[in-house]
């Protein structure tokens, strides 16, 4: 494979992982999952935790594989997602550094238990809208986007997808031990520094838009 190629690979991979993984935010998500899983015995909070990051993996492929697709009958070109996305993420960056992403979430995760006394909280709401919420399903759009059909681009992405998932699997089985050893303070803060590079990121993605549109 050329130099200029794998670069590009690398590249796209590099900010695949960032943007999911801090959309995702596994920290604050275990911190919802002890709360969600509150009297629940070791074996369900087990099953609670493969089951919720197994359904927003599949959640997230279907959007990635059929998401461009669905913005093409709906008359919306990729770079007009691409701006409205970045402002979307940008939204979401500014509630996690002031403090309002973990506030908003914790009340839908309360309702949603509330509605429905934890029957199936695997998928509602910690698959949907905790994990695959609107700022992830909109950065998989934006990705799914960047492959342009590749496959080995789209083979990486779905590598992406898969280790970010794992990575809130494992987030969940520790979910005690990060309280323990972050405390409120160590969660504030990563959660703001996460923020700041959405943040970023969210306006790369703008960009790219402006420039797709000015050119195209």
């Amino acid at each position: 494979m050329p130099v200029d190629m794998l670069s590009a690979m690398v590249d796209f991979f590099t900010s695949s992982v960032v943007t999911l993984y801090v959309v995702a935010d596994p920290l604050l998500l275990s911190a919802l999952f002890l709360g969600l899983t509150h009297g629940m015995s070791d074996h369900e909070r087990r099953e609670v935790a493969w089951r919720a990051p197994l359904i927003g993996f599949g959640i997230l492929v279907a959007v990635g594989l059929g998401g461009a697709t669905l913005l093409g009958l709906l008359g919306i070109s990729l770079s007009a997602f691409r701006i409205a996305g970045g402002l979307l993420l940008l939204w979401t960056s500014w509630e996690m550094v002031f403090d309002r992403l973990g506030p908003r979430l914790q009340a839908t995760a309360d309702m949603a238990v509330g509605i429905d006394h934890v029957k199936n909280v695997a998928a509602f709401p910690l698959a949907i809208p905790l994990i695959a919420g609107p700022g992830a399903i909109t950065a998989m759009i934006l990705l799914a986007g960047r492959t342009e059909g590749r496959v080995d681009y789209g083979v990486v992405l779905l590598g992406v997808v898969g280790f970010v998932m794992l990575t809130i699997y494992l987030s969940f089985l520790g979910a005690e031990r990060i309280s323990t050893f972050l405390g409120v303070t160590g969660r504030a803060v990563s959660t703001r520094m996460l923020g700041i590079v959405l943040a970023a990121l969210a306006v790369q993605f703008m960009i790219d838009g402006v420039v797709e549109v000015a050119a195209g």
